[in-house]
C-alpha cells in the first residue's frame, strides 16, 4: 500500500484539508525539535477520532497521539504512520460548578475560564502550558495542586474506537502519572469539579503563580518544560544545580542557567543533542549524589538513521 492510497483512504474519514503529509513535527513541539510525521491529522469531532482508530487497527498503520507538544521530545527521524492531534477540540464550558474542557484546549485556558466564572480550584494550572488531555495523561501539577485534586470524570475513546465516560479514580492518577498510556485511552474531554469563589481572590492567586513562573523559568528559549520528576526527598533542579551543570550542554542544547530543571534549545539544537543532555544530567547526578532522575518528559519517534528503513513508502504498508 502506498502513501497516496493511504491518503485517499484517510480523506474518506476526515476533511482532506485536515491531513498533512510529511509534516515537520518541530512545528508542533515546544522544544522546536522533531522530524516528520508520515501523516499529521487533525480530526474535527469524536466520530472522526473513532474512525481513525478503527482504520489504523484494520490496516496496522502505526498510530500516535500528540498533544500540543509541551511535554514531549520528538526524535529527529520523526514518527511513522498517523500522528493524531486534537488541536480542534477546544471547547470549554460551564456546567453548574464544573468546568468541562475538551482535550485540545490548553489547561491554562481552562484555568482562565474558571476565573471568569468565579470558580476556584484550577488556579494551580494557570502556568501549565499543556493541553487538558496532556494534563490528565500526566496528572499535571504545579505549586501544590494537581489534576487529580479537581478531576471528576473524563470522556475517552479506547483502543477499539469505543467511547466511555470514566470517573477520576479509574485513571490511577499519581505523581506525574496515570494509566492512560497503558490502557490505550485517548482523552476527549475532562470535567473538573470546582467551587464558587471570589473573582479578586482567585485572580490574586493566579497573578502570584504567574509571576513566580515567569521570574524563575527560562521562557525565552524553546524547551519541554520541567524535564525530570521530583525524586523522593530531593528537588531535581537543586541536584542539577549542585552538580555544576547549569550552562553545560551538547550542540545547541544546554541546561538552563535560569532554572536547572529545564533544558533549553538555545541554538538550533537537534533532538539527539537535547536527549544527550538529558542523559548527561542523569549520569552526572547519579555519579555525584547516587540519585536516579526519572524523566517527566516523553520521548517519541525514531532516530534519523532509521527513517528510510521504517518510513511508510511506495511499496509496503507498515
Amino acid at each position: 500500500m502506498n502513501k497516496q492510497l493511504i491518503l485517499k483512504e484517510l480523506q474518506q474519514i476526515i476533511n482532506p484539508e485536515h491531513i498533512l503529509i510529511d509534516e515537520h513535527l518541530k512545528n508542533h513541539t515546544y522544544t522546536k525539535l522533531g522530524g516528520k510525521a508520515d501523516f499529521f491529522v487533525t480530526p474535527a469531532n469524536v466520530e472522526e477520532v473513532q474512525e481513525l482508530i478503527r482504520y489504523a487497527n484494520k490496516t496496522d498503520i502505526p498510530f500516535t497521539l500528540l498533544g500540543n507538544g509541551s511535554n514531549v521530545i520528538v526524535r529527529d527521524g520523526g514518527i511513522r504512520g498517523i500522528v493524531l492531534s486534537l488541536k480542534r477540540f477546544l471547547d470549554i464550558r460551564r456546567e453548574g460548578n464544573k468546568v468541562v474542557a475538551e482535550s485540545g484546549a490548553r489547561i491554562i485556558d481552562a484555568s482562565r475560564f474558571a476565573l471568569s466564572e468565579n470558580l476556584t480550584g484550577l488556579e494551580f494550572a494557570c502556568g501549565i502550558p499543556g493541553t487538558v488531555g496532556g494534563a490528565l495523561y500526566m496528572n499535571a501539577g504545579a505549586y501544590g495542586g494537581e489534576v487529580k485534586d479537581c478531576l471528576e470524570s473524563a470522556l475517552i475513546v479506547d483502543s477499539r474506537g469505543d467511547v466511555h465516560r470514566l470517573a477520576a479514580e479509574d485513571f490511577d492518577l499519581d505523581y506525574r502519572t496515570s494509566n492512560i498510556a497503558e490502557k490505550g485511552y485517548i482523552v476527549l474531554e475532562a470535567t473538573f469539579s470546582l467551587e464558587a469563589g471570589e473573582y479578586e481572590d482567585i485572580k490574586a492567586i493566579m497573578d502570584d503563580l504567574t509571576y513566580k513562573r515567569e521570574s524563575k523559568q527560562p521562557l525565552e528559549y524553546p524547551s519541554c518544560g520541567s524535564v525530570f520528576k521530583r525524586p523522593p526527598g530531593y528537588f531535581a533542579g537543586k541536584l542539577i544545580q549542585d552538580s555544576d551543570l547549569q550552562g553545560k550542554g551538547i550542540g545547541g542544547a544546554e541546561v538552563s542557567t535560569k532554572h536547572a530543571g529545564f533544558i533549553v534549545n538555545k541554538s538550533n539544537a537537534t533532538a539527539t543533542e537535547y536527549i544527550s543532555v538529558i542523559e548527561m544530567v542523569q549520569k552526572t547526578v547519579k555519579a555525584k549524589f547516587d540519585v536516579e532522575l526519572e524523566r517527566e518528559v516523553r520521548i517519541l519517534g525514531e532516530d534519523e538513521t532509521l527513517t528510510d528503513k521504517n518510513r511508510v513508502n511506495s511499496s509496503k504498508c507498515p
